[in-house]
């Protein structure tokens, strides 16, 4: 006997449809767990770190506080004071103990009297636009971006504890993108891409169908 018009079409799109849906849970699923293992991504809204992010990348984050930062760790800071919402993304060029200066002129930065060696500058023979003195107070850090002809960071607002951040402000270190975060998105938009085709071919088996009724019924 012959098999029912559109029967095959429907049973693609069953399957498509399920499969899409299982891809999207099981994104949904292990975002849920990037995030409940202390992992945070943000879209970079600026050029300010050009070219370590370019406005519109995405950074991600080990949360916690500032424990174990480093000189020359790219963080996520809590900086009301700077901007109304959100945080603000800077490298750590100086912390507390440090003294940290520049005048024109100079092709870098002095950590200490001793130059700074910053490989990840958009622009080496721009490395501040501003001169600046500052001995970092204990518990606090001097802050920068990587574009410093276009990042308003601790070397422009020395007129606030000295241009220097509480160390308790950092929110999270930037890490490399965690490979299954990654896997999951991609998963993500496989799942929606098949079901979109399943759902296109459940609609096609449905006209298949019901052209073969209306044949039916007009006698063909």
């Amino acid at each position: 006997m012959e098999s029912r018009p559109g029967r095959r079409l429907g049973i693609w799109a069953l399957a498509l449809l399920v499969l899409g849906g299982v891809l999207a849970l099981g994104t949904a699923v292990t975002t849920a767990l990037f995030i409940g293992d202390g992992y945070a991504s943000r879209h970079v809204p600026s050029e300010s770190m050009d070219p370590t992010y370019r406005r519109g990348d995405t950074a991600y984050f080990k949360l916690g506080g500032g424990g174990g930062i480093r000189r020359g760790d790219v963080a996520l800071i809590s900086a009301p004071a700077w901007v109304r919402e959100g945080d603000v993304v800077k490298r750590v060029v100086a912390l507390g103990g440090d003294r940290i200066s520049y005048k024109p002129g100079d092709p870098a930065l002095k950590l200490n009297g001793v130059p700074l060696d910053e490989p990840y500058l958009k622009d080496r023979s721009t490395p501040a636009t501003a001169a600046f003195d500052v001995a970092v107070p204990e518990g606090r850090m001097f802050v920068m971006g990587d574009n410093r002809g276009n990042s308003y960071d601790s070397h422009l607002r020395l007129s606030d504890h000295d241009g220097t951040l509480p160390v308790s402000a950092i929110r999270g270190r930037a890490v490399a993108a965690p490979v299954g975060f990654l896997a999951a998105g991609a998963a993500g938009l496989l799942g929606i891409a098949v079901f979109l085709v399943g759902g296109g071919l459940g609609v096609a088996a449905l006209v298949v169908r019901r052209r073969a009724r209306r044949m039916l019924m007009a006698g063909w």
